[in-house]
């Protein structure tokens, strides 16, 4: 039986990114416990908020990315993302679609390997999470 490869990844927030060697041997770099004969392109941070941003919820004419609905996107070094969004409401009519409509767009996004989506509802939404952008489209200044 082998040690299953132990992982770096890195935790993008709104208030920047946040490096994370959970996984790497101790006096290790995440570098080198990876098998290099396995990397790819590691997805970027750029990349995933652009395919994000294609999302729209069906109800309101902005992007979930805008309307400040991604809470977090956590990239790992092997392509795994996860993504923790709220809605605006719990009773939301997209709740359903939303997420999974995140998850195509994430997957689409060269270098992702696989792609969890969680909806979270701590904090509460609210409109404050907006980007000055989607304030203005909405003309809420």
């Amino acid at each position: 039986m082998s040690d299953p490869m132990p992982v770096a990844h890195t935790t993008w927030t709104p208030d920047g990114e946040i490096n994370s060697n959970l996984g790497a041997t101790p006096g290790s770099s995440p570098d080198s416990s990876r098998d290099s004969s396995l990397e790819g392109p590691k997805p970027t941070e750029d990349a995933l908020i652009a395919a994000i941003g294609n999302v729209y919820d069906p109800e309101i004419p902005v992007n979930v990315y805008e309307l400040g609905l991604i809470y977090t996107i956590d990239i790992q070094d092997d392509g795994r993302v996860k993504v923790e969004m709220t809605l605006t409401a719990p009773a939301c009519p997209s709740a359903q679609e939303l997420p999974v409509q995140v998850q195509e767009a994430v997957m689409s996004v060269p270098g992702v390997t696989d792609c969890e989506v969680e909806t979270v509802w701590d904090p509460p939404w609210d409109p404050s999470r907006m980007t000055d952008e989607a304030r203005l489209q909405l003309n809420m200044y």
